[in-house]
Order: structure tokens, then C-alpha cells, then sequence
């Protein structure tokens, strides 16, 4: 806080001022700030990549998006997934798979397997609270997975812990107001 009678002190016209702000900081500070940012997004990708190698998948969590696995996983739960290539996939697992020409991951459950002679395995999955399988869902002409399609296994979960991400993207102002909160509680604790 500045005082009013110090010398050479001036009352910001607004709290929000953070040009105002940033050129008053020194070099030093500034680049203090800078390097702050940047160990904190770093962190965070070296600790993404780290799940990535441990899991030995390419996501190793995501949100389920949809209703369609209810009652096991409710809209809005958070996955872990592993996906280690020697495990052989089995029926009645939960998978999360991609599928040609869609962006999103589908969260399903294996349905049946089909293993060839020579180690070659094809599998269908349907959504627990789906009435048919997922064949409507694959590309055109595919009938079956392979592992290939697989993103990863559920191995656990934390129940509706991935609403905040569903709301972000279903309603973007939300995702602004709340970028402008945090960023007004952060300008205001500094000034305190």
C-alpha cells in the first residue's frame, strides 16, 4: 500500500492498472516475474509428460464427455488411463479410443474380442447405457478395433472432478469470468 503523504508517491487511477504497474518494476523484477511464469508452465508440461511415460498413454487422463457409460461413469468424471501394449485387451474392460475423422476420444466398454491365429486382435465396444454397439460410430467400412485405436484403459477415476472442463467449453463467457476473477483476486492480493 502507498501512502498519501509519502514523497514521490501517486494513488493508481485504477486498480487494474497493470501496465501502470509492470513499468514501474525494475529489470530485475520484471524478469523475476517472467521466469516465474515460465518455471510454473514448464512444471506443469514436464509433470504431463511424465504421466505420459509412466502411463504409457498418449492422455493419461481425460473427462468423460457424454452420458452413454452411466451408471459406471457419470458426464463430468475424471479418468486415469493406462495403456501398456503387452496387456491383451479382454471383454467387459473400459477403453478410450479414437476414431478416424473424429477429434474427441470415445470412453466404452469392450463388448467381445476376436484374437487371430497369429496374435492380430479386433474388438467392439458399446456404451454401458447405449442400446447397440459402436459400429455407427466407427469410420465407414470398420467393424472392429485394433489396438492401434486405443488411447488408454480406465484404471480409476474421481467422480465429476472434470465438470469445470465441461462447463469451460460448453459455456466459453464462463471460462472469461473466471479467467478475470482469478486475474482481479491476484492484482488485488498484490496490492494488499
Amino acid at each position: 500500500m502507498v501512502r498519501a503523504g509519502a514523497v514521490g508517491a501517486h494513488l493508481p487511477t485504477s486498480g487494474l492498472d497493470i501496465f501502470g504497474d509492470l513499468r514501474k518494476m525494475n529489470k530485475r523484477q520484471l524478469y523475476y516475474q517472467v521466469l516465474n511464469f515460465a518455471m510454473i508452465v514448464s512444471s506443469a508440461l514436464m509433470i504431463w509428460k511424465g504421466l505420459i511415460v509412466l502411463t504409457g498413454s498418449e492422455s493419461p487422463i481425460v473427462v468423460v464427455l457424454s452420458g452413454s457409460m452411466e451408471p459406471a461413469f457419470h458426464r463430468g468424471d475424471l479418468l486415469f488411463l493406462t495403456n501398456f501394449r503387452e496387456d491383451p485387451i479382454r471383454a467387459g474392460e473400459i477403453v478410450v479410443f479414437k476414431v478416424e475423422g473424429r477429434d474427441i476420444p470415445i470412453v466404452h466398454r469392450v463388448i467381445k474380442v476376436h484374437e487371430k491365429d497369429n496374435g492380430d486382435i479386433k474388438f467392439l465396444t458399446k456404451g454401458d447405457n447405449n442400446e447397440v454397439d459402436d459400429r455407427g460410430l466407427y469410420k465407414e467400412g470398420q467393424n472392429w478395433l485394433e489396438k492401434k485405436d486405443v488411447v488408454g484403459r480406465a484404471r480409476g477415476f474421481l467422480p465429476y472432478v472434470g465438470m469445470v472442463t465441461i462447463i469451460m467449453n460448453d459455456y466459453p463467457k464462463f471460462k472469461y469470468a473466471l479467467l478475470a476473477i482469478m486475474g482481479a483476486y491476484v492484482l488485488l492480493k498484490r496490492e494488499s
